[in-house]
């Protein structure tokens, strides 16, 4: 089929060389000119596990191609939305202009019978009112919810663990016969697929990420209670995991969550619900993001504690600066928040992260950057473990000891074995544990 895609960031880039490498024509279109060169020209404007092979793969057979011309869409008979939703600056409500002005200089160029599939996450009624715009230009719009997990886009694009279309009911049946054309390899390999009405799809993503969010901090509340009374809570989240209706996933405590899609998730949904008067209905999200947030200053108290004195001017290695391992994605990131609030306390903090420091450096430019985790680590009076990359994990205790003046270890994520790394000598203190 011939698609486009609006919108060239972390959702969009990754829907378009994914949709090129299932056999589609795509074009992608952005206003971001430097973007759009970096990735005509096959390199990728961030990291992503798989992406610059099925970017590369795209580019050279020609079924994928890179515009700022929003023109160059005319041709197809599918347009998809993928423009960010950040927070609003003035509030927790999410920020439609991009999508607005996506949906704005898309219509001018549709043709009639097209169909627009909107990806991006909205507040719950945005679909409504796009349809309307685009049923001016005689094209009908659909939305198709992405669940994306950053470290693992290209296969959740490509082999997805469920499709939902919202759709308008009275082109229900053509608008999925185009989507299930569109998602045919994912829908011959037995991916289950939900029709629903445009209001249901919307929500699907904000509940589920709202759902996802709560687990985090449920655990990570009764991290805060474990530590009162000496109990483990990785033995806790273990024991309540084994539960069918509980389930061992996201019951890993640590400080929390962040990334481009929870927390403003969240607190867009929230905002939406005060819209709406229904606001009592999930103002158990304010207590979940309070926790959230919470427990990064948690981190940063335990490691203060633990010197004979003011912090100010004690060097401590930060590893860790994105919010999740297998991405440079620093937006919310926990570790770079930790790290920042050391900093602005006087320590001379050392940081490292495998993918994510030009990133950091752009943003707090304050902070120093190790090229390695050896230099980040080398004369450190604490080491603080905030994003659980494979080579933190894996760092040898005795090793590692070895390279820093005063082996105290903090594990913000839960992800080293205590009785090991206090047998070669070091002061272990994990969250919750």
């Amino acid at each position: 089929m011939k698609l486009s895609v609006i919108g060239c960031g972390y959702l969009g880039a990754v829907h378009a060389a994914a949709m090129a490498s299932l056999g589609h024509d795509v074009v992608g279109v952005d206003v971001d000119e430097a973007k759009i060169a970096k990735l005509a020209a096959g390199e990728t404007p961030f990291f992503e596990p798989g992406l610059a092979e099925i970017l590369a793969s795209g580019l050279e057979s020609g079924r994928l191609t890179f515009t700022t011309d929003m023109a160059a869409v005319g041709d197809a008979d599918v347009h998809f939305i993928a423009v960010g939703t950040p927070q609003r600056k003035d509030g927790a409500g999410a920020d439609l202009r991009f999508v607005d002005a996506a949906a704005h200089s898309l219509r001018l160029y549709v043709k009639p019978g097209s169909l627009v599939v909107g990806k991006s996450t909205v507040p719950v009624g945005t679909a409504a009112r796009l349809a309307e715009l685009f049923a001016e230009s005689g094209a009908r719009l659909a939305w198709n919810p992405e669940f994306l997990r950053e470290g693992f886009a290209v296969k959740d694009t490509i082999e997805p663990d469920r499709l939902v279309y919202g759709t308008a009911a009275e082109s229900k049946e053509e608008d999925t016969a185009i989507l299930d054309e569109v998602y045919a390899a994912a829908l011959d390999a037995g991916t289950p697929r939900l029709v629903t009405d445009f209001a249901t799809a919307e929500l699907v993503k904000v509940a589920a990420n709202s759902f996802l969010a709560t687990k985090i901090s449920f655990i990570n509340a009764m991290a805060e209670i474990a530590e009162v009374v000496g109990a483990d809570v990785t033995q806790l989240a273990d024991a309540i995991g084994h539960d069918a209706r509980i389930g061992r996933r996201f019951l890993n405590a640590g400080v929390g969550f962040g990334g481009g899609c929870l927390p403003k998730d969240i607190r867009a949904f929230a905002a939406r619900a005060e819209e709406l008067g229904r606001g009592e209905s999930v103002a158990f999200l304010k207590q979940v993001d309070e926790i959230n947030l919470r427990r990064r200053q948690r981190l940063v108290d335990l490691v203060v504690e633990s010197f004979d004195g003011p912090v100010y001017g004690r060097r401590i290695a930060v590893l860790g600066l994105a919010f999740k391992p297998d991405s440079d994605d620093i937006r919310d990131s926990p570790a770079l928040d930790i790290a920042v609030r050391l900093n602005g306390l006087g320590a001379e903090v050392v940081s490292h992260d495998p993918e994510a420091m030009d990133n950091a450096r752009q943003m707090h430019p304050q902070l120093t950057y190790a090229e390695t985790a050896e230099q980040a680590l080398a004369g450190a009076e604490a080491v603080v473990l905030v994003t659980e990359w494979a080579e933190y994990r894996q760092l040898d205790p005795e090793t590692t000891a070895a390279l820093v003046s005063r082996p105290v270890i903090f594990d913000g994520r839960n992800v080293l074995d205590p009785a090991e790394w206090r047998a070669a000598g070091w002061s272990y203190t994990g969250m919750g544990r």
